[in-house]
């Protein structure tokens, strides 16, 4: 049968794209994107689930919040979630090429290296993968926070933002990384940015003194209501404490 035989390489990095962009509660065969998928794949949706599943039980913030995903994971399962932990830039161009071939966009040509001394043709390609890099880095922050800004609530995705916690241009090989992400506001992400706001320890608002010395009713509703207030979590993908500590030691303005 279809949905017995063996993973290949070039499908298991299409599940991985899926699960990364997936909310985890929408893991499952009746997810029209899993339909599709599958049916390219000449796979059943139930296969292909099950798969994301599987990775699921790979995934640190699912199994430390006492879910588990499905067991049987492989071992090319987990060697593709070490595979993607050390390198996430290197591996979601990959899990996006081979998602594009999939559903047979021309896309991943211009992802993939076109071999050429040409400037102008590496320039385009450094571009292309920045883009590509940004859009999957967003879908992927923005579906574990099921399209809310951790801080507010705010369900508008036109107003979200996938705010990384260590700048893009710091620690390449973990800028796509979603851990080192938040969904925010415009407006929150731009005061995260800025280092008027951070998160503590435990996840809960804090506020820069050069919020707290102006008076100004839209300041108190916009932040003052949250401080100290826990964010909402994301359903995977949970922020990493030493990005967050980073945060709070080299960008959050704790002196006025």
């Amino acid at each position: 049968m279809a949905n017995q035989r063996r993973w290949e390489r070039d499908e298991l990095l299409v599940a991985f794209y899926l699960y990364s962009h997936t909310p985890f509660g929408r893991i499952s065969q009746r997810n029209p994107e899993i339909i599709q998928i599958a049916e390219l794949m000449q796979r059943s949706a139930s296969s292909l689930s099950m798969k994301m599943a599987n990775i699921a039980s790979c995934d640190p913030s699912i199994t430390s919040t006492g879910r588990k995903g499905l067991p049987g994971a492989s071992r090319a399962d987990k060697a593709m979630w070490q595979e993607m932990t050390q390198d996430w830039e290197t591996f979601y161009l990959k899990a996006y090429a081979a998602h594009q071939l999939l559903t047979q966009s021309s896309e991943p040509q211009n992802v993939k290296s076109a071999g050429t001394d040409d400037f102008h043709g590496r320039e385009r390609e450094t571009m292309t993968k920045a883009r590509v890099g940004q859009q999957v880095f967003r879908n992927s922050v923005l579906s574990a926070y099921d399209f809310r800004c951790c801080i507010t609530g705010l369900d508008i995705p036109e107003l979200l933002i996938a705010s990384h916690i260590v700048p893009w241009n710091q620690e390449p090989k973990q800028r796509l990384n979603p851990s080192n992400g938040l969904c925010l506001s415009s407006l929150h992400d731009a005061a995260f940015d800025k280092g008027l706001i951070t998160l503590n320890s435990h996840l809960e608002l804090l506020l820069s003194p050069k919020l707290l010395t102006k008076e100004n009713r839209y300041l108190s509703d916009s932040f003052e209501r949250f401080e100290n207030q826990p964010i909402r979590l994301p359903n995977k993908f949970a922020p990493a404490e030493e990005y967050l500590a980073l945060h709070r030691q080299q960008i959050f303005q704790a002196i006025s």
